[in-house]
């Protein structure tokens, strides 16, 4: 069985299972929604009853905590404690408290910004589909790299060979590509096995063509990085697609920004593609932000560990591939002011 619920009117019914991961219009107001497995679907709204849940119980216990103490000064915000939150399924890091110590840090330096709240809300399934591409890059990379492309040309689906992979290496990326397919990333999924050929059609909204030609890496980053401030028990604010406005009506937009423990500025930008005519525009926002070379990283998917070392050793900034963000975020000592 399937279910279908509409994000515009909140209308939900039972549809017929061949439905599942198709998008149909609603009856009621006419607007497109994907299909969801009853299983899957119910799970989901689980996961956030029971993360909502946890979450009314750490404010209770905050609230008991904090009856006695004296009223903080709204002008020292305070990071966000991600202790016991499911990180791939929580809005609560799109509000403006969240984003308090990340004004707080551009107010002293004069900048005017505009946090964009959607972007860290990962009630969604962006963020497990990155995880997904992004720790799987060797194997999935083709795959991303033909859908940027088809998107480009306006196709409507893909063709994925798969007989140059090993038996074990098909299975990972059918798995991949099955659950894109049960999360509405693409419309349909079929594996014709005697070939060994993956067939994909494409779905046509905008933000999953966004996601596909760039996003899913700044979501990879971002969940990363959320990751090793859950295991650390390190305070977080963060900001993904962040607008900045300095003082002379300059504009810029950085893909991720975060202080640690409410102090501590790193910004990432990330690169899927084409990264080499930005350095220059980095290294001067850099300067400008006051980051250090070890603050300011870019992140460029498939960037050989040789050629990243190489690039960080010429410019004033520090170079990475997706696989060794991690190790990296880990091994900086954040706890220092």
């Amino acid at each position: 069985m399937a279910l279908y619920r509409c994000n515009q009117c909140n209308h939900i019914e039972e549809v017929e299972s061949r439905l599942i991961g198709s998008s149909i219009q609603c009856p009621k107001c006419s607007h497109p929604n994907p299909v969801f497995d009853t299983t899957f679907f119910v799970k989901k709204v689980l996961e956030k009853f029971f993360a909502l849940q946890a979450a009314l119980k750490r404010a209770q216990a905050e609230t008991d905590d904090t009856d006695s103490e004296p009223t903080r000064s709204p002008t020292s915000p305070l990071p966000t404690s991600l202790t016991g939150i499911n990180l791939h399924n929580t809005d609560s890091l799109a509000s403006d408290v969240q984003h308090g110590p990340i004004h707080a840090w551009f107010s002293h330096k004069k900048i005017r910004i505009t946090p964009n709240h959607k972007a860290v809300d990962t009630t969604g399934f962006y963020d497990e589909i990155s995880i997904l591409l992004g720790d799987n890059l060797a194997l999935t990379g083709k795959i991303i790299d033909q859908i940027k492309y088809a998107y480009t040309k306006g196709h409507q689906s893909i063709n994925v060979n798969l007989s140059k992979h090993s038996p074990e290496e098909i299975q990972t990326i059918t798995a991949i590509c099955r659950e894109m397919y049960d999360y509405a990333f693409v419309g349909k999924f079929f594996y014709q096995k005697p070939e060994k050929i993956v067939r994909l059609t494409l779905q046509n909204s905008a933000n999953i063509k966004k996601f596909f030609t760039g996003e899913w890496l700044e979501w990879y980053a971002l969940m990363v990085m959320l990751e090793v401030c859950q295991e650390k028990g390190w305070g977080f604010s963060g900001a993904r697609n962040l607008s900045l406005n300095f003082s002379n009506d300059d504009l810029h937009e950085l893909d991720l920004f975060c202080l640690l423990n409410g102090s501590i500025p790193l910004c990432i930008e990330c690169k899927s593609g084409e990264f080499r005519p930005f350095i220059e525009k980095y290294l001067t926002l850099g300067k400008r932000l006051g980051l250090n070379k070890q603050q300011f990283i870019i992140c460029v998917a498939g960037l050989s560990d040789t050629q990243a070392a190489g690039l960080t050793s010429m410019y004033e900034l520090t170079f990475i591939n997706e696989q060794g963000l991690r190790a990296y975020l880990k091994q900086l000592a954040f706890n220092q002011s």
